[in-house]
């Protein structure tokens, strides 16, 4: 489907939004050795042709008349929340393939029907949660699966980053429930939670606590959340997460297994049963903020081209994705009602 001459970049891609994620993308498709970006989308005109002129390319504001186009073979939606519904529905039953930001959408009921449409019309629909593929996350994923360090018992992370009112401010749809879906938890911390179900499994509860610290009236959202969430493997994890810090500071995360307790916080420590420590250095190792969540995106956008042209499927697709957004919403719920959620 996608063949080509030896050399020949095979893949013609349209990126829909060109806000604060899109160069990014359009750095990373640029240094792909697959794809060739052919079209931007934007509702601002300015910012389209702005785009378009930088990245050589088309532009347009409505992104359904990309999607008229039989030469685009990839879509990637880079748009606020709740966009991502419609855009990424539409554009699978007009036979595109999808790669999509974070979250999926912002329900859950919503999420569900774009991996339907996923299947109902045979696209591939690929999902950024691009710090599995950080090579701390690969060193610990690695780590665990091997057996050295024995059953997960128990786990721990913070997730502390600055968000301010100017940052709420810039865009209409930040910190509402209608339009972002929520606070921190779907949109900072949501990389941190995948991870840490990639790590241990399947989820069973959590009970939760969301609020607004310091920005309240600023947005009507969390800014700041807590959960205690249990697995069905027996594991508890502690988590916090806020926006309230006073910089992007990096992931700490702790795993406390059998045979070691693994600490990730930029690099990772692991500290065995018998007192001995080894220490493995983050080889991207920064401060925080958006080089650190933008750092892998790169490897995942060619990761999945590779795998649309091997004709096989890309480990985070939809049904990968939706666990992270079940775990954020049923928090919502939890502090809502006051009550432990199960899954």
């Amino acid at each position: 489907m996608f063949a080509g001459n030896e050399g020949e970049k095979v893949l013609s891609i349209a990126v829909i939004g060109c806000g604060r994620v899109f160069s990014t993308h359009a750095d990373a498709i640029k240094k792909s050795s697959y794809a060739k970006l052919k079209a931007v989308v934007d509702i601002d005109e300015t910012r389209a042709d702005e785009m378009a002129e930088k990245y050589n390319c088309e532009k347009y504001t409505d992104y359904r008349d990309v999607l008229k186009r039989k030469d685009i073979d990839v879509v990637h939606i880079c748009t606020p929340h709740h966009l991502h519904f419609q855009m990424s529905v539409d554009a699978m039953n007009s036979g595109k393939h999808v790669l999509l930001e974070k979250p999926v959408a912002i329900s859950v009921n919503d999420a569900q029907k774009i991996i339907e449409t996923a299947k109902v019309t045979g696209r591939s629909l690929g999902v950024c949660f691009q710090n599995r593929y950080n090579p701390t996350s690969v060193w610990i994923k690695q780590f665990l699966d091997s057996g050295r360090a024995g059953r997960i018992i128990g786990c721990r992370a913070f997730l502390t980053w600055s968000r301010d009112k100017d940052y709420y401010n810039s865009a209409q749809w930040r910190g509402t429930w209608s339009m972002e879906g929520g606070g921190i938890l779907i949109n900072q911390a949501l990389h941190s939670i995948d991870l840490i179900q990639w790590f241990i499994g399947e989820t069973d509860w959590l009970k939760a606590s969301i609020d607004t610290r310091l920005l309240k009236g600023v947005i009507e959202v969390e800014d700041t959340a807590e959960m205690t969430i249990g697995f069905k493997n027996g594991v508890k994890c502690l988590f916090y997460a806020s926006v309230c810090y006073t910089m992007n500071s990096p992931l700490f995360l702790e795993l406390h297994c059998e045979n070691a307790v693994i600490t990730l916080h930029d690099d990772i420590l692991v500290t065995y049963s018998d007192g001995k420590e080894e220490f493995i250095r983050n080889p991207d190792k920064t401060s925080g903020g958006v080089t650190y969540w933008g750092l892998s995106h790169e490897k995942l956008i060619e990761d999945y081209y590779s795998c649309l042209i091997a004709g096989k499927s890309f480990r985070i697709d939809g049904e990968q994705a939706i666990k992270s957004l079940k775990i954020v919403k049923a928090a919502y719920e939890s502090s809502r009602t006051g009550k432990p959620i199960r899954f």
